[in-house]
């Protein structure tokens, strides 16, 4: 079929108008590749994203993801901005991961500019950043399994607990998702009157959804054929690419900041980095399942624990903050893998040099070699699996 292609001249000097029509013949596709474009408006490509796919039958030769379609200029607006001023910028990065954000750039700017942090501030970092990972992990697994084209099921459980976190931060923040709570040396404010108790129940009723969620998802058929041996990503690529996060671990790399860095104060609490053996796309959702019982047992150290006292450094400037000329690179085991901020001061209010590691945009540049030789049904399970946000990738 002849494929009808215009193109429109006008001319606007009274109602004249022409219009050229040409046609053209495609070549047989006999013997040569198909190729397919997913998106930007596809409904599973978690973002505004677009990936042109090319097909040998429904086999997949060559990938190459595409995005852009949401760059907001975040690192030249800092550039521009006070530090402070910065800081609701990063809730838009991931907007399932707020806090994250905050406690990324902010470790970012404590370490140029020598600033320490409260014993109790620390704790509530700690908190608000496991809190944030179940949030970010069991939805991530009610995408997943939609993509699959499972129903709603698994993704509304997983929203129905995501809404009761929603609740603890909204309480705390004022804010469900872009909370703009942490500050250099702290935190905004200190845990309103209860909070600790309403945190508690829950965390403890947290591991009866996923024993729910497992017996539901983990031994399905369905789910067993559609992602084991689909997307293996090898430990070598893995690591040579810089891949981090649940992606690098479900590969068998044992590699968490929290162990690694031991930032905050993640010294003091018992917890396992759980590992998978194959890299595939069902070791990357056993990877978030067992990350979540992980952070559960975190925050039940912390909340148990957390001390009283101030949850900022009285000495902390906030208005008025220019430190020293020097460069800082701060980084957290975000849901999604090592975020990192790096930072140049030159001593004037605001960054001369901002710059983000988003672990969204890392982890997708391995996109393609996940998907050769697999089917155009498994691209898009493949993409869930990474766990991506466009926010992050077009920053």
């Amino acid at each position: 079929m002849a494929i009808l292609m215009e193109s429109l001249t006008r001319r606007n000097h009274g109602q004249n108008a022409e219009i050229e029509i040409f046609t053209h013949e495609p070549a047989s596709l006999d013997g040569e590749l198909m190729e397919v474009s997913m998106g930007p408006q596809h409904p599973s490509t978690h973002g505004v994203f677009r990936m042109n796919v090319a097909l040998d039958g429904e086999t997949v030769v060559k990938l190459k993801p595409v995005f852009g379609y949401l760059h907001r200029n975040h690192e030249k607006i800092a550039e521009g901005a006070s530090y402070l001023a910065a800081m609701p910028y990063t809730d838009r990065l991931d907007y399932f991961c707020s806090l994250s954000n905050n406690w990324a750039y902010a470790l970012s700017v404590e370490a140029l500019a020598g600033i320490t942090v409260p014993e109790r501030a620390e704790y509530i970092r700690v908190i608000s950043a496991e809190l944030t990972r179940l949030v970010n992990h069991s939805c991530l697994i009610g995408f997943l399994v939609q993509d699959m084209g499972a129903s709603g099921t698994p993704l509304m459980y997983a929203f129905r607990e995501r809404e009761k976190i929603l609740d603890l931060i909204e309480s705390l923040t004022g804010a469900r998702m872009m909370c703009n709570y942490m500050r250099f040396g702290g935190c905004r404010c200190d845990l309103p009157t209860g909070w600790l108790d309403e945190a508690r129940k829950v965390v403890a009723e947290f591991p009866r959804f996923l024993d729910e969620y497992e017996a539901l998802l983990s031994s399905n058929e369905v789910l067993l054929a559609r992602t084991q041996k689909v997307g293996v990503l090898d430990a070598e690529l893995a690591v040579n690419a810089g891949i981090t996060g649940p992606m690098l671990r479900a590969s068998g790399v044992n590699y968490d900041l929290r162990k690694v860095d031991r930032y905050g104060i993640y010294d003091r609490f018992s917890f396992r980095i759980p590992l998978g053996d194959h890299g595939d796309v069902y070791d990357r959702y056993m990877m978030r399942l067992l990350e979540m019982r992980e952070s559960v047992t975190i925050l039940e150290q912390a909340l148990k624990s957390i001390p009283e006292g101030p949850v900022i450094d009285p000495k902390a400037k906030i208005r008025g903050f220019r430190p020293k000329p020097g460069e800082a690179y701060g980084r957290i085991e975000s849901p999604k893998g090592e975020l990192g901020f790096y930072l140049i001061s030159d001593g004037s209010a605001n960054p001369s040099r901002y710059r983000i590691r988003p672990p969204s945009l890392i982890n997708l540049t391995v996109l393609e070699d996940m998907c050769l030789g697999h089917k155009i049904a498994d691209v898009v399970i493949i993409l869930g699996s990474i766990d991506i946000v466009l926010g992050e990738v077009d920053r």
